[in-house]
């Protein structure tokens, strides 16, 4: 199993990242590359197509339905829609109650964005396992002003097929129950780190700094801590030097087009 970084900024698409999209691949028993988009924000069905076919996903769960995470995926459907070959098969797509009616908000009026089709909607349930192919993706609820959701995945290693790995993204929350549910004793939590210690105190139940993050790594004893994100006014230095106060283990920042095999 591996995690793709398609788009890691934060908030909004900045000069050298599209908003937060990821994919998770992993091999089956017959060699078949089985393909999860996690979010899909603003701007990120561009590099999206550079890192795999956009008509060949196999499953696509959405965090929370704040535009920086599900803006493109109304142009998603016009991609798999209007292909002169003729669309695609529709996909299986998990979000938040209400993803369905949020995203034919954004589409409006116009017949060429209508999203139903293309995507056969599914609400997450807390705690309640979804399987493709190789991968089960558990979802936790965490705190966001709207409803949200960071999942769990579980998959084959990239070096030991007959061993499971786990990844853990947080999507957008700030310390919560359901975050130590997400980090604990997974191998890789990608985690938001949109705030900054000092500048955003007063700002609760929305975001983590790359502090909080990094106690979360720590409490639940993760190999590798991958900050994503962040807007484009923050130093990153800043960032990741309040993460490496208080987690010691391997520790990076998000970058598009970055492959984590786990």
């Amino acid at each position: 199993m591996r995690l793709v970084v398609v788009g890691c900024a934060g908030s909004f698409p900045s000069a050298e990242s599209a908003a937060s999209a990821y994919l998770v691949q992993a091999e089956d028993a017959d060699g078949r590359t089985w393909t999860v988009l996690l979010d899909l924000g603003s701007g990120a069905l561009g590099p999206l197509q550079a890192l795999t076919d956009p008509a060949a996903l196999d499953l696509i769960g959405i965090s929370h339905l704040h535009a920086d995470h599900v803006a493109d995926l109304v142009v998603l459907n016009v991609l798999r829609r209007y292909r002169p070959d003729g669309p695609c098969d529709p996909v299986r797509l998990f979000g938040p109650e209400g993803t369905a009616e949020r995203l034919a908000q954004m589409a409006g009026k116009d017949p060429a964005t209508e999203v139903s089709g293309q995507f056969l909607m599914h609400p997450w349930v807390e705690g309640e396992p979804v399987t493709v192919g190789p991968l089960t993706i558990v979802p936790v609820a965490v705190e966001h002003p709207l409803p949200s959701f960071g999942v769990r995945v579980t998959g084959p290693s990239e070096e030991d097929p007959s061993r499971s790995v786990t990844l853990a993204y947080t999507g957008d929350t700030d310390t919560c129950a359901g975050l130590t549910t997400l980090a604990e004793g997974v191998d890789l939590l990608l985690a938001e780190a949109a705030y900054v210690e000092g500048r955003d105190d007063a700002l609760r139940g929305v975001h983590l700094t790359g502090r909080r993050a990094a106690e979360a790594a720590a409490e639940g004893q993760v190999g590798r801590l991958v900050l994503t994100h962040l807007a484009a006014w923050n130093d990153p230095e800043v960032t990741l030097a309040e993460a490496r106060a208080v987690f010691d283990g391997p520790l990076e920042l998000a970058r598009p087009a970055a492959v984590y095999p786990l």
